[in-house]
């Protein structure tokens, strides 16, 4: 797995780098997640430095680039390869998000405006990204996972069966941290009509999907 992995988690971070790093994974990374593993002595290319653009809008925008998403979702045809190459970008195997933590950041009350801040945006989309490109790419949402994976990289990295199992794991992380900011919206709002399915059981991969009664139908 020689090429770039993206970063941006924090718990058990360095510890997995450091295998990452062992097993010659170049690693790309963002604002303090670049500066932990920079600061552990290992190499990590910002990903400004890496897509030529800077962070923008007091770092709203930091992965939102055709060279981030080209790279995780570039096939492996000729054609993908060159076009990615006429980017400038090179193939991401492995992306690695622990998402803002906004249920922290409601359950302690913070301001209507501090927890809209900690909608996730880029984090969400590269999980997605790489999840449906499964079939190449490894997404890893959970540190937990982070042993198993590390385990795989002598021998070229996870294999198909572990991509898709972990690409289930990250869709339905995905879909619980929308329903989360919908449901805490809705009660912010006061907005009745609207209605929000609440994926039952956490969005465990291993058990199914259990919707939850409608509030109502409405036009808005």
């Amino acid at each position: 797995m020689p090429h770039p992995t993206c970063l941006r988690a924090l718990q058990g971070l360095v510890d997995f780098a450091k295998v990452l790093v062992a097993n010659n994974v170049h690693l790309l990374s963002t604002g303090g997640t670049a500066k932990a593993i920079r600061d552990a002595g290992l190499p990590v290319t910002d990903v400004s430095e890496f897509t030529g653009s800077p962070e923008v809008m007091d770092g709203r925008v930091k992965t939102l680039h055709p060279r981030v998403h080209g790279g995780i979702l570039m096939r492996d045809t000729d054609s993908d390869r060159a076009e990615l190459l006429q980017l400038g970008g090179e193939p991401i195997d492995l992306v690695v998000v622990n998402l803002y933590p906004f249920s922290a950041t409601v359950a302690k009350g913070a301001p209507f405006a501090d927890c809209i801040e900690n909608i996730d945006i880029g984090g969400p989309t590269m999980v997605r990204a790489a999840a449906k490109n499964h079939n190449r790419v490894t997404v890893v949402v959970e540190p937990a996972d982070y042993d198993e994976v590390a385990a795989t990289l002598p021998g070229g990295g996870p294999d198909q069966a572990l991509r898709a199992k972990l690409a289930l794991k990250a869709f339905c992380h995905t879909s619980c941290y929308d329903t989360t900011i919908a449901e805490w919206m809705q009660g912010q709002l006061g907005d009745r009509r609207m209605a929000v399915h609440t994926l039952k059981y956490g969005c465990d991969p291993r058990q199914k999907l259990g919707l939850g009664s409608g509030l109502g139908s409405g036009s808005g």
